[in-house]
């Protein structure tokens, strides 16, 4: 929306991130560290909330999320960034201003102005309608195998075929387990994919999953409509990936659709890869609402390269004005004559 009324009350940002996971927290830290003026706003549930470690992560292998983003909270504030979490932080819009700029509307009712904005708001893994399955998600119901890969080695695994991308998940785990098998749930395999997986010595089993066998809180299997179970300690799905777009729609900026293989597997966000900048002046954005197939390190790098490119366009602003000023003196001096005293 264009035009918003310009809350003189509001208090003023160079930069608002919009997201407080690693994509945000990363492009935070380094424009801080850039001396700029930033706040966080941030919903405080992370996509990574459920799982009890990270993996992947140079220097912080084993730790838990919630472990990591207080680290990285930490790390903004130590150099003056200021972080708003939790629902009444969550921004629910933003705004153009008419001077430039943008006002950015908060949960609870309050609003800050923008001098630029990072939209690092993540997405939202959405997955089919299993009973138990959403409880378990990131305990022992996986979709990476490089999140989670190395801690169900050489255990029985289980590959849910949701999409066209069945057959490729249950070759990636093959990698780190000779024992899965690919769960056809409502899906017909082709007859050279089956000749793969044999070749593979990937199991085939054919029928609906109904359900999910976890006594003792641990999977122990999936129930099939039929009646039987198949043993797993691990069931792979893969989710649809979708963008937390709010924030991003309420500025009229578009989400795309995101195929592989020319299936729809998710939205995000359009931004240049290179520096997340987004059709709309002002704004960039990072981390998985840009880029759904990021992981932690992915994401992180994604914040740092948009936050430089932010602090390019803000120093870059500053040199105009600057010598928009110096020449509007400078004329300033010629209409009032040579400034020297005159007398005789």
């Amino acid at each position: 929306m264009d035009n918003a009324r310009d809350d003189t009350s509001a208090d003023s940002f160079d930069v608002v991130v919009v997201g407080g996971g690693t994509a945000g927290l990363a492009g935070a830290l380094t424009l801080a560290r850039a001396r700029r003026s930033v706040l966080v706003l941030d919903s405080g549930s992370p996509r990574n909330a459920p799982a009890a470690h990270l993996h992947g992560y140079l220097g912080r292998d084993g730790a838990s999320p919630a472990e990591l983003l207080a680290v990285g909270r930490a790390e903004v504030t130590g150099y003056g960034g200021r972080i708003r979490s939790g629902a009444p932080g969550t921004a629910l819009a933003a705004d153009r201003l008419p001077g430039g700029g943008f006002l950015v509307r908060c949960a609870d009712g309050s609003a800050v102005r923008a001098g630029r904005l990072l939209i690092a708001t993540g997405l939202v893994d959405e997955l089919p309608e299993l009973p138990g399955l959403r409880e378990r998600w990131g305990r022992d119901v996986l979709h990476c195998p490089y999140c989670h890969g190395w801690e169900v080695r050489d255990e029985p695994v289980a590959v849910l075929a949701t999409g066209p991308f069945a057959v490729h998940q249950a070759q990636m785990w093959r990698n780190w387990t000779a024992r899965v098998t690919l769960l056809t749930h409502t899906r017909r395999l082709a007859g050279e994919e089956r000749e793969l997986l044999s070749a593979l010595g990937i199991t085939v089993v054919e029928g609906e999953v109904t359900g999910l066998d976890a006594p003792g809180d641990r999977l122990a299997g999936v129930t099939l409509a039929g009646g039987a179970t198949v043993a797993c300690t691990a069931l792979v799905v893969g989710p649809r990936f979708t963008a937390r777009a709010g924030v991003a729609a309420s500025l009229g900026l578009p989400v795309a659709t995101v195929e592989r293989a020319g299936a729809e597997i998710g939205t995000c966000l359009e931004a240049d890869p290179a520096t997340g900048a987004t059709v709309l002046r002002g704004v960039w954005a990072a981390g998985n609402v840009a880029g759904p197939m990021e992981q932690l390190a992915g994401a992180a790098s994604a914040g740092v390269r948009a936050a430089v490119a932010i602090n390019g366009d803000l120093i870059e602003e500053a040199g105009r004005r600057a010598l928009e000023a110096h020449r509007a003196a400078g004329r300033g001096r010629g209409r009032g004559g040579d400034g020297g005293g005159g007398g005789a």
